[in-house]
């Protein structure tokens, strides 16, 4: 990774001897500790997808008591995403990511000895609290010592970082399970998230500097809501963000099992290509969207064609033509990739003194709707009964996506009724 210059934090031009990295400092001290944070935080995130059959023989879970348990994760991931933009500006990345890691451990450990669903329910959301703060963290690092010109293309690394994380919680991961349990890959990845924290405590430079200050958090937060160019992009991406968080890391890889009756192995393969995918999209995005606007179309118009393909897929799952089920798995993963477009067009478009504060709230909106997709969709899953082997019908995953789209069409009906208007600027609050 290029730095394009030595780079210094603003409180480093403080102080008498200012503190620099070159490039290669950058990558190791900065960029690679905090992207291994999130790595992990995408596998973790992800990793009931593979371990479902696991955790539904080993406690008898309900199709509603899975959805709960892995989405608990995004509840508590919502729950902890003020707090931690507040940490985050008055105490720096390195002090606040290495103390939710080691919570994020703790969780791990408590989940690899848990006796029922309530003590796994607990233990994820304690897993969720310790890594809700790992991406922003990263973002936070890597904006203090990188110049703003290249922040855009080491978000998209970021992002692909956490692609190839939600990859490792498939085959890779399927693949351990022939040497331990899944209690015990949760005790090693207790282990690793502690590591990481450990790592960036010794790596990252100790120049934080004095704490930020800020305003009230709550007039802010309604400053954002109420900038049209946030309003636009929210009513555009959000749901459609939420549903690809919530289904991608739990219920592609059940309907693959339920509805396709493909054996674990070639599921845990189908799920790999599936997250895998995201590398390729996260760049790919990135230069569709630079492509576009060299031409005159602007963010907010890529996101309205990729969504309305991302909605298209969907459907597809609903008419269920058994001959598309290998390609439509991945491919919900590929086209949902188009949902994180929805970082960059807040960043661009709102003030720099509120972009921090944007992207958090932006955050706690996602993770919320993404709890609620994936509880809700076990629930939708759950008015169906399991035959023998446990596994929900066609129809209970018909009813589910079809839910899914019809909340995501009025989206898509504002955005094209406002074109008809005069365009918002999205370069004003």
């Amino acid at each position: 990774m290029r730095a394009g210059r030595a780079m210094q934090p603003a409180t480093a031009l403080a102080s008498q001897a200012p503190l620099r990295l070159s490039g290669v400092g950058v990558f190791f001290h900065v960029f690679l500790p905090f992207a291994l944070g999130h790595y992990l935080s995408s596998l973790l995130r992800n990793v009931n997808a593979v371990l479902a059959t696991h955790l539904v023989g080993a406690l008898a879970l309900t199709p509603g008591q899975l959805g709960l348990l892995t989405s608990a994760l995004f509840f508590a991931f919502a729950l902890v995403q003020l707090p931690v933009g507040i940490a985050l500006d008055r105490y720096g990345p390195r002090r606040v990511q290495v103390a939710m890691l080691l919570l994020a451990a703790i969780g791990a450990l408590l989940f690899a000895n848990g006796a029922g669903f309530w003590d796994l329910l607990a233990a994820r959301a304690v897993m969720g609290c310790g890594l809700g703060g790992c991406f922003m963290a990263a973002v936070k690092a890597v904006s203090t010592w990188i110049a703003p010109n290249r922040l855009p293309s080491v978000h998209g690394y970021l992002i692909a970082v956490g692609g190839m994380g939600a990859a490792s919680a498939t085959m890779p991961l399927r693949a351990m399970l022939d040497y331990t349990d899944w209690r015990g890959l949760f005790c090693l990845l207790g282990a690793l998230v502690a590591c990481t924290g450990l790592l960036i405590a010794l790596l990252y430079p100790k120049a934080d500097g004095p704490a930020a200050k800020r305003g009230p958090l709550l007039p802010a937060l309604r400053e954002v809501w109420r900038a049209p160019s946030f309003r636009a992009v929210a009513s555009l991406v959000l749901i459609p963000h939420a549903v690809f968080f919530g289904v991608q890391g739990l219920w592609i890889g059940r309907w693959l099992s339920d509805v396709a009756h493909y054996p674990e192995d070639a599921v845990a393969y189908l799920l790999y290509l599936g997250m895998a995918a995201v590398v390729f999209g996260a760049i790919a995005v990135g230069m569709i969207t630079e492509w576009a606007g060299r031409r005159g179309m602007p963010p907010l118009s890529v996101a309205a064609a990729g969504v309305t393909f991302f909605v298209l897929v969907q459907a597809a799952f609903v008419v269920g033509y058994r001959p598309s089920f290998p390609t439509l798995s991945v491919m919900f993963t590929l086209v949902g990739t188009i949902t994180g477009i929805e970082y960059a067009i807040v960043a661009q478009s709102m003030p720099r003194e509120l972009t921090g504060r944007a992207a958090t709230f932006l955050n706690l909106l996602i993770f919320i709707g993404a709890f609620l997709v994936q509880a809700g969709f076990g629930l939708v899953i759950g008015l169906w009964k399991t035959d023998l082997l446990g596994h929900a019908p066609l129809e209970a995953y018909r009813a589910g996506f079809a839910l899914l789209v019809l909340i995501q069409l009025p989206g898509l009906w504002n955005f094209a009724r406002q074109r008809k208007a005069p365009m918002v600027d999205l370069s004003r609050p």
